[in-house]
């Protein structure tokens, strides 16, 4: 079996060659390894294999491995965010990828304001109409937009969405073409704002998603193995 290491220089390989097929700096994207469930050594293994950005689904369980994890990583927040968690949320992560309301914005913000350093956060669009995903519609994104962009405590970097499974990876590619065109449609209605960042792509999939414009893709089995 392939150690994490082996399987983060894989993956490199892999980012690489995708980003090169569409024509971009494989610099541009970064790999966040995603450590739901996984222990604190494995952690600490990609740590050592150059991974600099951590993924946890929930805020509890990452308070748990904070402690015991290198000090310089980056903690993103990839799994839905309870408005009673955001507090939580807000003091230990470099970015909350799955903002899916105005109202958890607004909590953000004042969150934010509080503690005297603005938050960076990706707006959650949910694509595909499954019910049991959270996110912003299409249709509610550019409202919903509107009003947060004018927060003064949050900083918003782009977009983030978790699309249907799909067995074939490059039937996942009208929606993240979908997440790029809806960040682009963004740029146009509000000239000079800057959302550099689409937050998608999983072990399955990232490739297509590469080649559709990710600059953060988000593995776990790929990297850590099963669950």
């Amino acid at each position: 079996m392939p150690s994490i290491a082996e399987n983060i220089a894989a993956i490199r390989e892999r980012i690489a060659a995708a980003a090169r097929r569409a024509g971009r700096n494989p610099d541009a994207v970064t790999l966040i390894a995603v450590s739901k469930t996984k222990p604190v050594a494995a952690i600490q293994a990609a740590a050592a294999a150059g991974i600099q950005d951590i993924g946890e689904n929930r805020v509890q369980e990452a308070l748990t491995k904070l402690p015991h994890s290198p000090p310089d990583l980056r903690w993103h927040l990839i799994g839905h965010l309870q408005s009673n968690k955001a507090k939580l949320a807000a003091e230990h992560f470099y970015l909350i990828h799955t903002v899916d309301s105005l109202a958890l914005a607004q909590r953000l913000n004042r969150l934010a304001q509080e503690r005297g350093r603005p938050q960076a956060v990706l707006l959650q669009v949910r694509l595909g109409d499954e019910a049991t995903k959270s996110g912003l519609s299409p249709t509610d994104l550019p409202s919903a937009y509107a009003a947060a962009r004018g927060l003064p405590h949050i900083r918003i970097q782009g977009l983030m969405t978790i699309p249907p499974f799909c067995p074939d990876p490059t039937d996942a590619r009208p929606y993240f073409r979908q997440l790029r065109l809806l960040r682009d449609a963004l740029l146009t209605d509000f000239p000079g704002d800057q959302l550099p960042e689409l937050s998608m792509g999983m072990s399955h999939d990232f490739e297509v998603a590469i080649e559709e414009g990710a600059t953060y893709i988000r593995v776990g089995t790929a990297i850590f193995g099963e669950r």
